[in-house]
């Protein structure tokens, strides 16, 4: 088919995909097209796409998405996202901005559970933001901490965006999981610094709490049951999933089936309804089956550009214009950000993620820490203007209808630009992703 050809498929896949057509079928009918233009017939690409296909349904390693996605909905749905946030809250008495900061380290908690910002997102929405009006924090400020902190679940394993990663590039799961603990961590820590210090600069935006007080104390017994029941449930699952995959005992998939288990059992135990569990597991699969599709149909994508031989002329359009890899490196994040800023993360990372991987190894760079420098930036587009899609999660999910979305943009700002500060570090110091790999 030639250069033109290619450069004509893509440009068709932008067009069908700014037009309003599905990503997933935009996928799918650029490949159909190229697919035909290169090898000449119908029939080809038909036994081509037929097999693609079949061995999208049998990949084992598709079995993880919708599992840890119904555990995150569970737990969530369940009231754990809650306690969590009363637990943390009340063991930070006299942090300035204690509300944001419980936040952020129930969402880093939560994340461990779930690789869903979604579900983040939703649950914080319901739980923080009352708590934080109710104190007199700033709408933005808010509203912008529940955004930026929900996005530590597309970065904590397990992660969705992780498992996606791994997929495309044929990377371990585990370690992939393993490699975005530190960084996950350090993005936390910079978040609470982050909130603890615009409350001190900035009181009208998290003015100070009453010494000794706490939101949502529980007034009797079995509320006290309930809600250590909650903390101490999510607390054994991150501990029995994450645990049981780094020990080795069991692989990703098999970890996730545990995680989904004992999900189950801690959202019996908090009294959830079977009507509830039902909605939640509806809920996951609304959130999965995109993704999923998605995924087969980016495979023949990928299908197309190997066989034109795409990435072996990028790089050599990018080895002629003398970058270096660590000139690619920024060629390739200033290409991720800017697409942050008009498509949705997941469909950014298929689109790209073929094409840049095999430059990347290439070039020699340590797989793990690009792998971690291009989820995190790909993280950023969750929040950016004008489609983040953590901003108008939040922005449905609060229960506050004159919250503008202009304020979430503004209030999450500051976290996106730390995601990005966390991606320089770990390409300037990659032991942070890539030490706890080498020993799991």
């Amino acid at each position: 088919m030639g250069t033109n050809g290619i450069f004509w498929i893509l440009g068709l896949l932008a067009l069908a995909s700014f037009i309003g057509i599905p990503v997933a079928f935009a996928f799918a009918f650029a490949a159909a097209v190229g697919l035909f233009l290169s090898l000449g017939g119908l029939g080809p690409v038909i036994s081509l796409l037929q097999q693609t296909m079949l061995d999208g349904i049998k990949e084992y390693n598709f079995v993880v998405l919708p599992l840890f996605t119904v555990m995150g909905m569970l737990i969530a749905h369940s009231g754990a996202a809650g306690d969590l946030f009363n637990v943390v809250n009340r063991r930070l008495s006299g942090v300035p901005g204690r509300l944001a900061v419980a936040t952020v380290g129930g969402n880093a908690v939560f994340a461990a559970v779930t690789g869903v910002g979604i579900a983040s997102a939703a649950a914080f929405s319901h739980v923080a933001y009352p708590a934080m009006r109710r104190a007199g924090y700033a709408k933005s400020f808010a509203t912008g901490c529940i955004a930026g902190s929900s996005v530590l679940g597309l970065l904590i394993p397990p992660s969705v965006f992780m498992i996606v990663w791994a997929i495309l590039t044929e990377q371990s799961v585990g370690k992939l999981f393993a490699a975005g603990v530190f960084p996950g961590l350090l993005l936390a820590s910079l978040y609470a610094m982050y909130c603890m210090l615009a409350a001190l600069a900035y009181p009208q935006l998290a003015p100070p709490l009453p010494p000794g007080e706490a939101t949502a104390v529980p007034r009797d017994a079995a509320e006290r049951r309930s809600e250590r029941i909650g903390w101490m449930g999510v607390s054994l699952l991150i501990v029995v999933t994450l645990g049981g995959i780094w020990m080795g005992f069991v692989t990703p998939t098999e970890g996730s089936a545990v995680g989904l288990a004992g999900s189950m059992l801690l959202a019996w135990a908090k009294g959830m309804s079977r009507r509830r569990l039902l909605e939640s597991c509806v809920e996951a699969g609304k959130t999965t089956t995109p993704i999923l599709l998605l995924l087969l149909c980016a495979v023949m994508y990928t299908k197309l550009l190997a066989l034109e031989g795409v990435p072996d002329q990028v790089r050599t359009l990018l080895e002629g214009l003398g970058l270096g890899p660590a000139g690619t490196v920024v060629f390739m994040v200033v290409t991720w950000f800017l697409l942050g800023c008009l498509i949705d993360s997941i469909s950014i990372m298929l689109l790209t993620v073929p094409i840049f991987w095999p430059v990347a190894q290439a070039l020699g760079i340590d797989p793990i820490t690009f792998a971690l420098v291009g989820i995190l930036v790909i993280e950023a587009g969750v929040l950016t203007p004008p489609f983040g899609i953590g901003v108008f999660v939040v922005k449905a999910a609060v229960p506050d209808r004159s919250i503008r979305v202009n304020d979430i943009f503004i209030g999450a700002t500051p976290y996106w630009i730390l995601i990005l500060v966390t991606a320089a570090v770990v390409w300037f110091w990659p032991p942070i992703a890539t030490w706890l790999p080498a020993r799991v």
